[in-house]
């Protein structure tokens, strides 16, 4: 897999994930992602995608 922001290789590791809402702050600081070797830029799969939006409904 190549990152679509410097074309460096992806690999399968974690990043953190932030978010802001409703004057909640709230961090993960360990989702499973494909994450640039280059720049840092990490890819969340669906799975992981649905998780946290769950997450976040309830």
């Amino acid at each position: 897999m190549e990152c679509i922001y410097c074309k460096g290789i992806m690999e399968k590791s974690t990043a953190p994930f932030y978010l802001d809402r409703k004057g909640y702050h709230i961090v993960w600081n360990q989702i499973p992602a494909w994450v640039c070797t280059q720049c840092g830029e990490a890819y969340f799969e669906t799975q992981e995608v649905d998780t946290i939006q769950r997450a976040i409904l309830l």
